[in-house]
């Protein structure tokens, strides 16, 4: 039990640097390849911190569990923008950019809405699959282009060379994949050993604790004043679960719905809408501390929800 504990604060440590080093390199990143630091959230340091889900979900669909795929993403995008991102409004605003409300935001809406459409006969096939794949694809073309063309890059000088930003991006990636896994590992044996039971354990920590490199790298990213960053985090990994993962896992193999129901499809779809309402009626187009509560009284019915 001891080294439970010792491993499960050796899991926060990795994942505390590991977001650190992402942080930092993909910002010196960004100002190297003059784009905004909300493409690079939403492309490299999005992509890095969904490799949990995208491990997870994969995992399962090889070994005959591939209706998981489907949860662990639903559970994913639903904790990373109202658990994730109230988090990060209370300890500063979550601004968004003129960019995120006009097409980012809708985007992922959409991707939500054709999910959701895709799945009403519950199940995703591999031609839905690829489909998935190709829209990703297109997705992240536009973000770049768009973003070498925005007048959002960062201004101030950096120190690192290609090779140390290259280095602590990697650096980073792997201490958030490895913490998290460790810190998971860690929490589901404490929580079994407390007496929680299986189904408490698989909706709480199993979404929440592949998407700790989302919050550690998000929260990390708006301490350090990179907002930006923090929101095309959050946003890019929930299109990168939608598309990137389902899309593998479908491709592999036929997804089905087995444990997931309409409300929860239905709730990730609307947690998205609170995001682009925050923006459009509330705070200035900025997540603020009042908005962040309310994301995570949200996120509390939701998981009251589910246990009851």
């Amino acid at each position: 039990m001891l080294l439970t504990w010792v491993l499960l604060v050796v899991g926060f440590a990795l994942i505390t640097i590991g977001a650190t080093w992402l942080t930092n390199g993909s910002a010196a990143i960004a100002q190297r390849l003059k784009i905004s630091e909300y493409v690079i959230g939403m492309t490299i340091v999005a992509v890095g911190t969904s490799l949990p889900e995208l491990t997870v979900s994969v995992a399962s669909t090889f070994a005959g569990s591939a209706d998981m795929a489907i949860g662990n993403v639903v559970g994913s995008n639903i904790f990373n923008i109202l658990f994730v991102l109230g988090i990060c409004a209370l300890f500063a605003p979550v601004v968004f950019s003129k960019s995120n409300v006009r097409v980012d935001i809708p985007i992922c809406i959409a991707v939500s809405v054709g999910l959701l459409l895709m799945l009403l006969n519950g199940n995703l096939s591999r031609v839905e699959g690829i489909a998935l794949l190709l829209c990703y694809v297109a997705i992240i073309y536009f973000s770049i282009r768009a973003g070498k063309q925005a007048d959002e890059s960062i201004e101030e000088s950096t120190n690192f060379s290609w090779i140390k930003s290259v280095g602590m991006v990697v650096v980073g990636f792997l201490g958030l994949v490895y913490g998290a896994d460790i810190t998971l590992d860690s929490a589901v044996a404490i929580a079994r050993d407390l007496g929680v039971s299986e189904r408490v354990i698989a909706i709480t920590l199993l979404a929440g604790g592949t998407s700790l490199p989302e919050l550690a790298a998000s929260l990390v990213a708006i301490l350090r004043g990179h907002g930006a960053m923090a929101l095309g985090n959050v946003v890019g990994s929930n299109i990168a679960n939608m598309l990137l993962i389902l899309g593998s896992c479908a491709t592999i193999s036929p997804l089905y719905m087995k444990g997931i129901t309409m409300i929860d499809l239905l709730t990730m779809v609307g947690a998205v809408l609170l995001l682009l309402v925050s923006a459009l009626v509330c705070g200035d187009r900025k997540i603020v501390r009042g908005e962040g509560i309310v994301f995570l009284a949200a996120y509390v019915v939701y998981i009251w929800y589910l246990i009851g």
